[in-house]
């Protein structure tokens, strides 16, 4: 898969993924509005992708929002294979990215750093 296309084809599997929760189209109670997608990595030959997921709330959010994610994924490229016209739609795995929340812990590092 060409770079450009590969990025314009994670840019939609980001977006797309992103309406399915905000729009509440998930039914797994594990999945709520408050799970962001950060990024997706789409494999050179186009066959899974690996969909980065992040939260601002406390406690396992994280981790069952992104098991909840992984049990809807057949849902989830089903929902996408009808909304993206590519020959093939990647299989999705879904990962914990707790890269915003590690910013944030750290931005408050920082300003405790400075009275």
């Amino acid at each position: 898969m060409e770079r450009i296309r590969q990025q314009r084809v994670e840019e939609q599997i980001r977006i797309e993924v992103s309406q399915l929760i905000l729009r509440g189209e998930i039914k797994d109670p594990r999945v709520d509005s408050f799970l962001s997608i950060t990024r997706v990595d789409v494999a050179r030959d186009g066959s899974h992708a690996k969909v980065f997921v992040s939260t601002f709330r406390e406690g396992d959010a994280l981790t069952e929002g992104v098991a909840g994610l992984n049990h809807a994924a057949g849902f989830i490229q089903g929902s996408i294979s009808k909304r993206i016209r590519i020959r093939l739609t990647p299989r999705l795995v879904f990962c914990p990215d707790p890269g915003i929340k590690e910013g944030f812990e750290m931005g408050e590092k920082i300003k405790g750093l400075f009275p």
